[in-house]
């Protein structure tokens, strides 16, 4: 029994980590409460590591058509059309470049 519940707990984390994954993306600064401030320099240096990103076979481990895009020359994002953004691995990379945090959709 103790085997069936493991496995149980373990296909529920995958299946939520499976339900993760976007195509786009951007990096934030949230200086107040309830505040969010866009980075631009965060989510370009996120998206082109995220692109050079090949940590294993999983969908979100890498991101090879993950591309700037940009709306109107206001907000750049990092887009992926095959949905290889995950939202904790950008998460990761917006950090790592100095945003606070990541928003995903």
């Amino acid at each position: 029994m103790k085997t069936f519940s493991v496995s149980l707990v373990i296909a529920a984390f995958a299946a939520g980590a499976l339900a993760d994954l976007h195509t786009q993306g951007v990096c934030i600064d949230t200086p107040g409460e309830g505040v969010e401030v866009y980075n631009k320099a965060a989510t370009e240096k996120a998206c082109d590591a995220y692109k050079n990103r090949n940590t294993g076979s999983n969908q979100w481990d890498q991101c090879p058509d993950c591309t700037l895009k940009n709306e109107k020359d206001l907000l750049y994002y990092c887009e992926s059309q095959g949905s290889h953004i995950g939202g904790d691995e950008l998460h990761y990379y917006c950090t790592q470049n100095g945003a606070a945090d990541s928003v995903v959709w």
